[in-house]
């Protein structure tokens, strides 16, 4: 079989399966309404798939991202009361409980931040009250995954794309989820 036909139909496959990508994956520079002060996190159901930055004059930009399933939707305002790069995952005991195959990774300790850690570059900790949520906005190690309902309640990002609003964001900055 020809080499350069086996490459044209694996490059043919993989553009088909990109173009089928829900647009949510991509980030675009948007105009909203004053409605938020400056560097507020939107996420806002009806808008699904999608979170803001809310900048000056009217703009904010726009990133795709993955949210919880059904099950464990969260919504409400926090704060971001903590930013890690390449931050450790240590699974909550709720997910324990739906999926103890993961009980060795809490047995070793959690999992060291890196490529294969599944919060991904960054994250962004939601806190109300001074107090934790447990729920984040992060990187993920399964960038197809970015449109869809597919996390345990947080909201997943590219990578590329939680580093800008990492660098953007301030800690204190107000987060909206509805």
């Amino acid at each position: 079989m020809d080499t350069r036909l086996c490459k044209l139909e694996r490059q043919l496959r993989w553009l088909k399966a990109y173009a089928v990508l829900s647009m949510a994956m991509f980030t675009a520079l948007i105009f909203v309404a004053a409605r938020n002060p400056t560097k507020t996190v939107k996420f806002d159901e009806i808008d699904a798939h999608k979170i803001n930055i809310v900048e000056a004059n009217g703009k904010a930009i726009r990133y795709g991202v993955g949210v919880g399933d059904e099950a464990f939707k969260w919504s409400g305002i926090a704060e971001v009361g903590a930013k890690k790069e390449w931050p450790g995952w240590l699974p909550p005991a709720d997910m324990i409980a739906r999926w103890p195959h993961l009980k060795p990774v809490v047995d070793a300790g959690g999992l060291k931040g890196g490529p294969d850690n599944p919060l991904g570059a960054r994250a962004l900790y939601l806190f109300q009250d001074n107090k934790d949520t447990l729920y984040r906005i992060h990187g993920t190690n399964e960038p197809e995954s970015i449109g869809h309902a597919v996390s345990s309640g947080c909201i997943r990002m590219r990578n590329i794309d939680v580093i800008d609003l990492y660098q953007r964001v301030p800690l204190g900055a107000r987060v909206v989820v509805k």
